[in-house]
């Protein structure tokens, strides 16, 4: 079980070849390096005399859930009567798991087969028992795989005020302290429900700036530091519209999450597996190996994507007039605030104003993408994870009929790396520790 190779842009009529294919294949060291195959199984703990309940969630869900049934089928040989297992997934990132139930649902906006997961989940965990011990497999897009509307809030409702929030610009800390005030299990919710477990363990992949757990898929199993004010607040500062159970949620005192020093946290330990940082430091490593002085500019980078775009590419010009050749590389989850029409995501948008930022720059090539395989997109598997940008991305695109300022002012980063034949498309990778931008100088 090993993360997908990136499916190569089709060629360009340029000598730039070489250089796109080290961009592609630093991507593939970065994913590589945060798959669970690679970073779950030493954190997997030996099963005690009770129950085992494995619940997971998130686009790694799939993949951390069948590392975790090979392991203890093969190096424990549990018996399945003694293994509860329940795994959510994006659509198209399930993965066979002996013994653990995987369900695909879905992602950015959620869906009825989330909920019924969730339900399930919440349910298991209740029903854990003084001999009982959790493992909680968690990973970027938990968030809308677990999804469990509290009071009267349909389904409906909470997806459009999760498009309303994604459309925004809200970086994903508002969004979930908003979703977070509004749920039966994020927040930590879950570790409520299963309070009366011997052991509650969560094993996660971070997607997030900074690693924060609270953060991670909304952090179902930690005390949150966010409230029912700063989720009123986000919203009305965001001009996001609610509906009356909406506004009941987050005005009553009773709906407030969980926090610090709640017994319900008393018996939980929190690990993270598989940082940003890990799939960046690959990747270093590999462009070092090609001969690249590396700049490191981390994995906490934030921002709206084309602004931090065009500050990478008057960099990277600084870069080539001193004469380095350099890997410039970072992380982070830049934001899109959508204005246009168009279809895309952060990494998309980001490579196509950085190839304006540059335009045409001798010698300065560039890749954006989302190491779980998708940037925005409509929430199928197949939708691309990013762009890829050389000295004759604005020149073929012109050619071609495109004019990339108004592309860029529409939001339609798709259509255009699409047509010039430069979109990267590795399908699922199945795990997530946010994007990865590399920009080769010289």
């Amino acid at each position: 079980m090993t993360a997908p190779s990136h499916t190569s842009p089709a060629p360009s009529p340029s000598s730039h070849d070489a250089a796109r294919g080290l961009l592609l294949g630093f991507l593939d060291e970065a994913i590589a390096a945060a798959h669970p195959s690679r970073c779950l199984v030493p954190h997997l703990p030996a099963p005690g005399t009770g129950r085992l309940i494995i619940l997971g969630a998130g686009k790694a869900g799939g993949s951390m859930a069948a590392v975790a049934s090979r392991f203890y089928r093969e190096q424990h040989g549990v018996d399945e009567s003694r293994i509860v297992g329940l795994a959510v997934a994006r659509h198209g990132y399930g993965e066979e798991a002996p013994m653990i139930r995987m369900v695909e649902a879905g992602h950015p906006v959620p869906d009825q087969a989330g909920i019924d997961a969730t339900i399930d989940a919440l349910k298991i965990a209740a029903d854990a028992g003084p001999e009982d011990d959790v493992l909680v497999l968690l990973s970027g897009g938990g968030s809308a795989n677990w999804i469990a509307p509290a009071g009267d809030l349909t389904l409906g409702e909470k997806q459009a005020i999760t498009k309303a929030l994604l459309r925004s610009g809200a970086p994903i800390n508002e969004i979930n302290a908003v979703r977070k005030h509004l749920s039966r299990i994020k927040g930590g919710r879950l570790a409520m429900m299963a309070r009366n477990a011997r052991s509650i363990l969560t094993l996660a992949i971070s997607d997030v700036p900074h690693d924060d757990p609270a953060v991670i898929a909304s952090g179902p199993t930690v005390p949150d530091p966010s409230t029912l004010a700063d989720a009123r607040e986000i919203c009305e500062r965001r001009n996001i519209p609610l509906p009356e159970t909406a506004k009941a949620l987050l005005n009553d005192p009773a709906n407030e999450t969980p926090k610090a020093g709640d017994p319900s946290f008393a018996r939980a330990e929190y690990r993270i597996i598989a940082r940003p940082i890990d799939a960046l430091d690959a990747a270093a490593e590999a462009a070092k190996r090609a001969g690249y002085e590396v700049v490191m500019l981390g994995p906490d980078v934030e921002g709206e994507a084309r602004e931090v775009a065009a500050e990478h590419a008057a960099f990277a010009k600084e870069m080539k007039a001193a004469g380095r050749k350099v890997a410039i590389i970072s992380g982070g989850e830049l934001t899109v605030t959508i204005v246009g029409e168009g279809h895309g995501g952060p990494n998309q948008e980001y490579a196509l104003a950085l190839a304006i930022g540059l335009d045409g720059e001798s010698g300065i090539l560039g890749i954006a993408a989302d190491t779980d395989g998708t940037d925005g997109g409509r929430g199928a598997a197949t939708d691309p994870a990013g762009g890829l940008v050389d000295p004759t991305t604005l020149e073929r695109a012109r050619a071609a009929g495109l004019d990339p300022a108004a592309m860029l002012a529409d939001n339609d980063s798709t259509k255009f790396f699409a047509t010039i034949g430069d979109l990267v498309q590795p399908g699922p990778t199945r795990t997530n520790v946010n994007d990865c931008r590399i920009i080769l100088v010289g």
